[in-house]
């Protein structure tokens, strides 16, 4: 029997290699008796398609609808007007997901981008040396062409009857087997286009990805901000609390830096009087992968003048709620365990009453850093020896508070030594107008009343200079442009950055970041490795 004479992909979960090699034999046969006859799917380059899978089975079920309202019960007439839809003729173009060997009739399932749907192949259509060359020569994988009309089989399923079939592309690797029981992520995540044939709901992910970013771009145009672009490497990637990526330009002998933020040069942008500024793009972090985190990641990044972090609070809210509403159909979305309800007001807490909410502990009562550390000693928290008081105020936070934000929360007023880019709070200069959105116990966004005075600018940069020297890796460096440019003058103005991977979490109920980027990072096999083997896994 022909490998292709099967309900389904033959290659089991765990294919030994040596199996693979035969199929692949068999396969590399097949093409060689193709091209010997003149067929070489090779040199077609292209296929005219008039529609998709999804299309047609849509219309072929309202025009069928139709008739059977037209003709009611008048079975001769009603088989008269469906007879009729047959001059309809479809072309579409696709994978073979599966065959049915019926004798001089067959049935395949073609996928193209938009669905499956069933082929009906029969002899006395596309003729029998065609006939004969499908069943021996073509195997499930293969990219076909098909030409025929819609209609809908005895067994009710709408179809194609096809008139003539073309090979457009010969596969041969065999697809996998079983892929939806497979355990194995890291192999999904490293041959992410088998996971894209063989997953639909992993093709869907990727898809509404693609238009949560479009719905992003749209309100944001919408409210007059103007889409940008700057350099991803830099001489001082600043910005954010992060180890960057290190490169050297070989024209200009000089060592740069891969960007960590998109801050900074927006900023200067708005020194510059384009007042509503965003950019979409890849930041890089030289830092640890998990479910949450991986060194590459996309980011947007916006900055309106003449607003604050209230004013930022009430752009996310809103912009929260639209982008889930146009790509969800509503407000309320499931993760996980929970349904998240961007519908209605989203709770607003200062760190330190969301420290005494879920800690007991009141950090407005500790003044000094001797108390701040004696309380984290009996609490448990540990903290390091160049942490000042603000830091372990934000340590209590991520030991006690995090994990119990699964509603939509804005945490507001950080303390100063975790904000070195933030304008004080006029009222309490220890702490400064910044908030975070955090859904499902995650940081979902950062925005704050963006510094603008040079003067305490330069001295913030100063402490993180400080800081650097103590060991943080991820302090900040001076950036004496950054600093001419506010001396040129920067208006009162509010800045948020978002990590969209996050939000394609949350709104395609995605428990890891890898399932959301279509490219992961991973770490290399061995060059001798071979196609099942797989590296010890560390992603959670």
């Amino acid at each position: 029997m022909s490998e292709n004479q099967v309900n389904s992909p033959v290659q089991a979960e765990e294919e030994p290699a040596q199996d693979i090699n035969i199929l692949k034999k068999d396969r590399l046969d097949k093409l060689a008796d193709l091209r010997e006859l003149g067929h070489d799917p090779f040199t077609i380059t292209k296929f005219d398609v008039t529609g998709h899978a999804a299309q047609y089975k849509a219309e072929y079920e309202a025009k069928e609808a139709e008739i059977l309202a037209a003709v009611g019960d008048d079975e001769e007439k009603k088989a008269a007007e469906l007879e009729k839809l047959n001059e309809n003729i479809v072309r579409i173009a696709g994978r073979i997901m599966s065959w049915r060997d019926m004798g001089k009739a067959n049935f395949i399932d073609v996928r193209d981008k938009s669905d499956r749907i069933q082929v009906y192949v029969r002899s006395n259509d596309i003729g029998a040396d065609l006939f004969k060359e499908f069943k021996k020569k073509w195997d499930i994988g293969d990219i076909i062409g098909v030409e025929g009309y819609v209609f809908r089989t005895r067994k009710g399923e709408i179809s194609i009857h096809a008139k003539s079939i073309t090979l457009l592309t010969k596969s041969l690797l065999p697809l996998p087997e079983k892929w939806h029981g497979l355990k194995d992520t890291d192999t999904r995540y490293r041959q992410r286009y088998l996971d894209l044939v063989i997953n639909p709901e992993v093709k869907d992910t990727f898809i509404k990805r693609s238009m949560i970013i479009s719905s992003i771009r749209r309100y944001l145009d919408a409210q007059g901000f103007m889409e940008v672009e700057t350099p991803m490497l830099v001489s001082n990637a600043g910005g954010a609390a992060a180890r960057p990526f290190e490169t050297h330009y070989n024209a200009l002998d000089e060592d740069v830096k891969l960007r960590i933020s998109l801050e900074l040069y927006l900023k200067r942008l708005i020194v510059g009087g384009l007042e509503r500024v965003y950019e979409i793009g890849r930041v890089f972090r030289n830092e640890g992968v998990d479910t949450r985190h991986n060194p590459e990641f996309t980011l947007m990044e916006l900055y309106q003048a003449y607003t604050d972090y209230y004013g930022m609070m009430d752009l996310t809210e809103n912009m929260f709620r639209h982008v889930a509403q146009e790509v969800c159909g509503t407000t309320c979305v499931p993760y996980g365990e929970y349904m998240i309800d961007l519908g209605k007001p989203f709770e607003r807490l200062t760190m330190i009453d969301a420290v005494k909410k879920y800690s007991g502990v009141d950090f407005s009562e500790i003044k000094t850093l001797e108390e701040a550390r004696k309380i984290a000693d009996e609490k448990g928290v540990e903290y390091e020896a160049r942490h000042k008081r603000g830091d372990i105020l934000n340590l209590f936070f991520e030991a006690f508070v995090e994990e119990h934000l699964i509603q939509p929360t804005f945490i507001m007023d950080h303390p100063i030594e975790i904000s070195p880019l933030t304008k004080k709070k006029p009222d309490a200069p220890d702490y400064v107008e910044r908030f975070e959105l955090f859904i499902t116990g995650r940081e979902m966004c950062n925005a704050y009343s963006e510094l603008n005075d040079p003067i305490d600018q330069r001295e913030r940069f100063k402490a993180q200079e400080e800081a650097l020297s103590q060991g943080d890796e991820e302090a900040n460096r001076t950036d004496e442009d950054f600093l001419n440019a506010l001396e040129i003058g920067m208006p009162p103005t509010g800045g948020i950055g978002y990590g969209i991977d996050r939000l394609v979490m949350l709104l395609t109920n995605s428990a890891s970041i890898r399932d959301v980027l279509l490219f992961p990072t991973l770490k290399s096999l061995p060059a001798n490795s071979g196609r099942q083997e797989k590296e010890d896994k560390t992603e959670e």
